[in-house]
């Protein structure tokens, strides 16, 4: 059959790549959003055991979902919040956990798939192979991490370490951003076949870390439920930060492990990181961008209306997750705006 022929000779096809490459990044992106859910519907520790080929297949029957359930009695979490649990309400927290599980194994297996049948087709560009190799082995990484995540609340903890939980989502992060500035690089080549990898400037650099910042400082409020600390804006109560709030005893580990502490540092850090990404996207609009810059403001204001909501509200699920989502969307539209910094002029760089 004449589709499954290897070429002969390199045959680059950077458009239809980059097209893969951006549906693998719509699933990290979906893995991201359940995994907001499955931390705060307390599921994460639903499944207890790590089988990464037979975990594909979820309990089948009674005597499955029961065993599955005597393990889950096991571990501190259930003693200590969940005793009085039925096995409905088990499979309940047991489906988004399994769910964010086989999202994790469909990503790996839909990047396995792109890169075995570009590089068959000799269809990958010089250069980007061993980029592709290298987010697949970020991937492997992941599934270590997200078990080393789970482990830390299988013994003593009555939930996941919400440093690790944060080296968790830092990590998905990292692979998401890989994936995006590649499908740049990839739709610019596909428009000029000589075009290099773009370069990241100082300022888009500067702008991304201190977005990384707050996105882990979010992870920290969702590992301590610091969320539910203060449902008040602009003010934590009556005052803007709480007496008493800065815990001595902790010094420095104030900034991560007191939940006071970190939902003060998010909500006001998130101004830092609302200014870095509009000076992005300033820098962006002088060299001709124009749908990333819109991208980034528009974004910008939303993100900050829905964590003012999920404060408001007391952590509402919905509100919660969207502020969770929209958060990995701004990070896309700063990569873009960020990208479309490289070369004396700006190019349409649509996602479309």
């Amino acid at each position: 059959m004449s589709f499954l022929a290897r070429p002969a000779a390199l045959s680059p096809r950077p458009r239809a790549l980059a097209h893969w490459l951006l549906f693998i990044a719509a699933l990290v992106f979906a893995i991201v959003v359940v995994g907001g859910i499955t931390r705060l519907t307390e599921s994460g520790l639903s499944i207890t055991e790590w089988k990464p080929v037979r975990g594909i297949i979820p309990p089948l029957n009674q005597a499955e979902w029961l065993a599955e359930f005597e393990n889950y009695k096991r571990i501190p979490q259930y003693s200590a919040f969940n005793i009085h649990m039925t096995l409905e309400g088990f499979k309940e927290i047991y489906f988004w956990e399994y769910l964010h599980r086989l999202l994790a194994r469909a990503i790996g297996a839909a990047l396995a798939m792109v890169m075995v049948v570009a590089w068959w087709k000799r269809a990958i560009p010089a250069g980007y192979g061993r980029r592709m190799i290298g987010i697949f082995a970020l991937g492997g990484l992941q599934g270590v991490i997200g078990w080393w995540m789970v482990y830390s609340g299988l013994s003593v903890r009555t939930e996941v370490s919400h440093i690790r939980l944060a080296v968790h989502l830092m990590a998905a992060l990292l692979i998401f951003s890989a994936l995006i500035w590649t499908v740049l690089d990839l739709r610019r080549l596909a428009r000029t076949p000589d075009a290099r990898p773009a370069r990241a400037s100082r300022l888009g650099v500067a702008a991304l870390l201190i977005l990384a910042v707050q996105i882990m400082l979010g992870a920290f409020v969702a590992g301590l439920r610091a969320g539910y600390a203060f449902a008040s804006w602009p003010k934590m109560g009556e005052e803007w930060f709480p007496a008493g709030g800065w815990n001595p005893t902790l010094g420095l580990a104030n900034l991560y492990d007191n939940p006071i502490v970190v939902q003060f540092l998010h909500r006001w850090w998130a101004w830092v990181a609302a200014i870095a990404a509009l000076a992005v996207a300033r820098a962006a609009k002088r060299k001709g961008a124009v749908a990333p810059v819109h991208a980034v403001a528009t974004i910008i204001v939303l993100q900050i209306l829905l964590g003012i909501a999920t404060l408001i509200t007391g952590v509402d699920l919905v509100v919660a997750v969207a502020h969770q989502g929209v958060a990995v969307l701004l990070l896309a539209s700063l990569l873009w705006a960020t990208h479309s910094l490289d070369g004396r002029r700006y190019h349409n760089t649509s996602l479309k």
